[in-house]
């Protein structure tokens, strides 16, 4: 049994009928997960009310996750398509720099945010947060565009909307329950 060819999406070429089939699963699933996300948010209502700053920098950590993860994934993608990809290489080394960003990005946050609203506590369960979902966000960008292109689907259209909701929901839920031991 001959494997599936992978079907890569390309503006250039690809009508956008067919663009549409290739985008929309891995968007719907985004639009689900995204539904979850904000009702598991909606679960930390009692730390967000106990200190509304908290709210302030739910974006920031989400952020900074999802643009280190979105570049590894970037990276990887590009490197599978040419076949230079080693998946243990590349795992071994991002979780060195989820490390790295995650105590660099975390320090200068708890710096600023001490300074800002003079609160140890809120500095604390910002930067511990912060940095749990820095370090995960390669993690799930590499194994979630693997998991993809194992099933032989475009990488670069699947993985992409996937591991970032992925990666949204599980700072949302670092997040609330780091603060939420923290601050109540």
């Amino acid at each position: 049994m001959a494997k599936k060819r992978i079907e890569y999406a390309d503006d250039d070429v690809s009508s956008v009928k067919k663009l549409l089939i290739l985008r929309t699963p891995s968007l719907f699933v985004g639009l689900i997960l995204g539904l979850i996300m904000s009702f598991v948010i909606s679960g930390f209502e009692s730390v967000i009310r106990e200190n509304i700053a908290l709210a302030f920098f739910l974006p920031l950590v989400v952020y900074l996750a999802d643009a280190i993860g979105t570049q590894t994934q970037t990276i990887y993608i590009r490197d599978l398509k040419t076949g230079k990809a080693d998946f243990k290489k590349y795992l071994i080394k991002e979780s060195f720099l989820g490390f790295a960003w995650g105590i660099v990005f975390s320090l200068i946050s708890s710096i600023v945010i001490y300074f800002w609203f003079n609160s140890i506590v809120l500095a604390f369960a910002v930067g511990l947060s912060m940095f749990c979902a820095i370090l995960v966000a390669p993690l799930i960008a590499l194994v979630v565009t693997r998991i993809v292109s194992f099933y032989r689907e475009d990488p670069a259209i699947a993985s992409g909307p996937i591991a970032t909701v992925i990666r949204d929901v599980l700072s949302v839920v670092l997040y609330g329950i780091i603060s939420s031991a923290i601050i109540l």
